[in-house]
């Protein structure tokens, strides 16, 4: 049997294995999605060599970017942003070659795309982890957006929560959260930036998915702003990963 599977540390939260598990079953597909929970990076190699029978892979936090090393190749995407989500397990030449892309920037760009309008030209970008490069990317390389990140410690060319103004709320129309803030269970904790600001030309994306609907997406919503979570993303990522393993 095929085996597919996800690298990352801890994943009690994990989507993707009952999304492929349901994509299985419906489809009649011979193969099985495990969890790999592998305390540190250093497992990766030994964990592929007990699963012979891994065609491909999702990496998940926190090795989107220490899996790098271990790659024989990474895709254009994958090479820009830094940073890995699906590996493709190959041979060449007699040994096993692995192949790293971004499916995450596929996922996010095409789930966002259908809010945008004319007036959407710029957009901030809450958090500076490893989500955020491939929202960075997508925003500007795909969709030829302006962006600016918020962190929330001062650093190079980056603003801080307490720097972001009614004023640039109506610059930076599109706000997206690719920070954990207001995950299950922290479900009473929003990004702090003035809400009230708001209207309804902004739009408020959360990578989050659990809760469905987070604080910072309630509030924005209360202002009159559009509002959408990461669960589209989600499948649109996971359906991207399977169209990486099983490429011709």
């Amino acid at each position: 049997m095929t085996k597919y599977g996800l690298f990352g540390y801890p994943l009690g939260h994990s989507f993707s294995r009952g999304f492929f598990t349901d994509k299985f079953a419906k489809e009649k597909i011979d193969a099985e999605y495990l969890n790999f929970e592998i305390p540190s990076i250093d497992e990766y190699i030994a964990t592929l060599d007990a699963n012979p029978e891994l065609k491909g892979h999702n990496v998940t936090i926190p090795y989107k970017q220490q899996v790098i090393p271990f790659l024989d190749e990474l895709s254009r995407e994958a090479k820009a942003i830094g940073a890995v989500n699906v590996v493709r397990v190959g041979e060449k030449n007699g040994k096993r070659y692995l192949k790293g892309y971004n499916s995450d920037v596929i996922g996010f760009v095409d789930s966002l795309r259908p809010l945008l309008t004319p007036i959407h030209t710029a957009a901030l970008i809450l958090g500076t982890g490893g989500a955020s490069k491939a929202v960075k990317y997508g925003l500007e390389k795909k969709l030829g957006m302006e962006t600016l990140y918020v962190s929330r410690t001062p650093k190079p060319g980056m603003i801080t929560y307490e720097q972001v103004t009614p004023a640039i709320l109506r610059k930076y129309q599109v706000i997206v959260n690719c920070s954990p803030c207001g995950m299950y269970p922290h479900v009473d904790e929003c990004p702090d930036i003035p809400y009230e600001a708001l209207n309804s030309d902004n739009i408020l994306f959360d990578l989050v998915y659990n809760p469905l609907e987070t604080l910072f997406m309630k509030k924005g919503a209360e202002n009159g702003a559009v509002v959408k979570n990461g669960l589209e993303m989600l499948h649109l990522q996971a359906i991207a990963s399977w169209e990486f393993w099983n490429e011709k």
